[in-house]
């Protein structure tokens, strides 16, 4: 029992500073003030492999890190400061998004179907964008810009990370359910 609970701390710390070092990847948008960045496609892997409660852990984790001013946010940045940034949005978005598709792709102990990896990935990938783009829209003043500037320029680069992730987080599934539950 108590080998359990430390390798699931493993796993939440692992993933946790997995979504860090996704911050690394920074391109900036000429237009935006939103970076595209790999940090979502952790976040989402997450919630996929660890399933809901310690997939957001994960999350809350690296959350809570870069709360601290650790420099984990993107452009190593960090500090509670970002949070009331264009960007503050879209980090609120990361929990949730871990959460949902973790609950969508279920327990990883629990072998799930190709279509329902796909939805979780998509569901995860779409419901960052819901506190992002109504927390981007106070400071770009109008809907058309905050889409043009918080959604429109990353769907591309979200198709090619749902790519990724279907065939990563079926992989890794199984193998965490091997180590959590097994």
């Amino acid at each position: 029992m108590k080998q359990k609970s430390i390798l699931k701390i493993t796993f939440v710390s692992l993933f946790a500073a997995l979504i860090a070092g996704g911050s690394f990847i920074k391109i900036p948008v000429p237009f935006s003030p939103i970076p595209i960045v790999l940090q979502n496609l952790f976040v989402i892997l997450s919630g996929m492999v660890l399933g809901p409660a310690l997939g957001s852990a994960a999350v809350a984790l690296y959350l809570f890190a870069g709360a601290l001013g650790l420099p984990v946010f993107s452009g190593a940045g960090g500090g509670i400061a970002r949070f009331a940034s264009p960007t503050g949005g879209f980090l609120a978005g990361y929990f949730l998004a871990a959460l949902f598709a973790g609950l969508v792709a279920g327990q990883p102990k629990k072998e799930n179907s190709l279509i329902c990896t796909i939805a979780a990935a998509i569901l995860g990938f779409f419901v960052i964008y819901i506190p992002g783009l109504l927390w981007l829209y106070r400071f770009m003043e109008s809907w058309s810009k905050t889409f043009a500037a918080g959604f429109f320029p990353f769907l591309a680069g979200d198709v090619i990370k749902i790519a990724i992730a279907v065939p990563t987080a079926k992989r890794l599934r199984r193998t965490a359910a091997g180590y959590l539950y097994g």
